[in-house]
């Protein structure tokens, strides 16, 4: 067995009987590990067995192997999560420790600041002195940083307005927000794809960055989905909840002219 895949997973190990080496056992339910089939809670991913070899721990519920994915390269991991499999998710959510969702926030943000800030100064003609546009122009583009997390702040209050409303009817026990926030962080990575997109400018990039738009809200369903264990269409009421309310706050820096390059939170189709 490769052990390719093992580098994300958390850090230690538990002593098993005969010298055999677990996976560390959880001991709350918030570090427990999940099977990725069924996603039953589970004590150990896999067993070494010393000399290098390494049994994968079988799930007592689905009888399928709690984590197969440990022994794949991140490449096929990623490609997985990018099809939206939801035992990819499972996997980077509950059995591996992904400490990024900060800064992968932040510098989404950035992108998709830059995206407006660069549609912005291709729609103005400006004459004043040069000192005056270096400064005009730096503070349209904190302006819209501000705006692109107060529409995104919106976004992730919809969400979890609607879910903390519908939970004494649906939820077995409390939902557990702060991993959901972290899945919605980590999910949103496609916004990435906002500057390849704006840098190898064509005909096609208005309708491109919709697709990515529709991707980022697909990931976003697939991760409350996978954290919630919920249905498909509790899911995606959430989803539409998050899109109206920041609909609703991006119509609302229209109408004060503050913004430029949102359309109904999908990303403004003009000629470039």
């Amino acid at each position: 067995m490769s052990n390719g895949g093992r580098s994300g997973l958390r850090p230690g190990k538990g002593k098993a009987d005969d010298g055999v080496s677990a996976t560390p056992t959880a001991v709350s339910a918030s570090c427990q590990y999940r099977c990725i089939e069924c996603n039953q809670e589970a004590k150990e991913l896999y067993r070494d067995y010393k000399h290098g070899v390494l049994k994968i721990t079988i799930c007592k519920s689905c009888q399928k192997p709690v984590d197969k994915y440990i022994e794949y390269d991140p490449v096929i991991i990623l490609i997985n999560a990018i099809l939206c499999k939801a035992q990819a998710y499972r996997h980077i959510l509950f059995n591996t420790t992904i400490n990024i969702h900060g800064k992968l926030c932040m510098f989404c943000l950035l992108c998709e600041a830059y995206l407006r800030w660069w549609q912005l100064q291709d729609s103005n003609q400006n004459t004043a002195p040069d000192d005056l546009i270096r400064y005009a122009k730096e503070w349209d583009f904190y302006r819209m940083f501000a705006i692109a997390s107060l529409e995104q702040t919106a976004f992730f209050i919809g969400i979890f307005t609607f879910l903390w409303a519908e939970q004494p009817m649906t939820a077995k026990k409390k939902p557990n927000f702060v991993l959901l926030l972290k899945a919605l962080l980590l999910s949103s990575y496609g916004k990435l794809l906002l500057i390849p997109a704006v840098i190898w400018e064509h005909d096609y990039t208005p309708l491109c960055l919709k697709l990515i738009k529709v991707f980022v809200l697909t990931s976003n369903f697939q991760a409350i989905r996978v954290t919630l264990n919920t249905n498909r269409k509790l899911s995606f009421l959430a989803i539409l909840s998050g899109f109206v309310l920041e609909s609703m706050v991006v119509y609302f820096f229209q109408r004060m002219e503050w913004d430029i390059g949102s359309d109904c939170a999908i990303y403004r189709s003009q000629d470039f």
